[in-house]
């Protein structure tokens, strides 16, 4: 008797997988079977899925909610819908995208052509549309830059007098021990503002 598996995916550990868990059990996958990942989308070595793969047998029908769920990479989506539909003979459902419903086109060639006509054009919308938020990000760093300003981790912020301090401890006139209860700082960020200091950065 065939299962159906359900699979979600997001693309790192701080994204919600509720909406699309729940749009499984609405289509009726048991949550027994649903596998989840929270990875990049830009290849398959996702733990969840290996295992998805392992489990799926001839006939088992797996639902997901988009095809970007599958991943971003045009080539990589179409190799895994093969992988799923052909050597697995296993059926795949696409709640957001009807059309793209295996069982449904099984004994029938036009159907299934056209699934395949779909499947390529939104494999690659999915792979296009992630290149273009990478370049949108790209044009921002590069922008931001171009501005001045600063990327990344903020810099550590430094107490007005700590040239005073710095110079009164390379002297010799204190103690480190003394320098750094004076700046108020923790030892690992006085040794990094003293180390900025003697290379010209502050």
């Amino acid at each position: 008797m065939s299962k159906t598996y359900g699979y979600t995916r997001v693309s790192t550990t701080g994204q919600n997988l509720a909406r699309q868990y729940s749009s499984l059990l609405h289509a009726g996958v048991p949550k027994k079977n649903i596998f989840r990942d929270k990875k990049t989308g830009r290849n398959f070595d996702r733990e969840a899925y290996i295992s998805l793969l392992k489990v799926l047998q001839p006939n088992d029908i797996l639902v997901i909610t988009s095809i970007d769920r599958l991943g971003r990479s045009y080539k990589a989506i179409l190799k895994q819908w093969r992988e799923i539909t052909q050597n697995k003979n296993a059926h795949i459902k696409v709640l957001d995208m009807p059309i793209l419903d295996t069982t449904r086109n099984e004994d029938n060639l036009l159907g299934t052509f056209i699934c395949d006509l779909v499947l390529q054009i939104l494999s690659y919308l999915a792979e296009q549309v992630w290149v273009n938020i990478k370049e949108t990000q790209r044009q921002g760093i590069d922008t931001a830059k171009a501005e001045g300003k600063h990327l990344g981790r903020p810099k550590t912020a430094y107490p007005i007098n700590f040239h005073e301090i710095f110079n009164e401890w390379k002297k010799g006139y204190i103690t480190a021990k003394t320098a750094i209860e004076k700046s108020g700082l923790k030892k690992s960020t006085f040794y990094k503002l003293a180390k900025n200091i003697e290379k010209g950065a502050l």
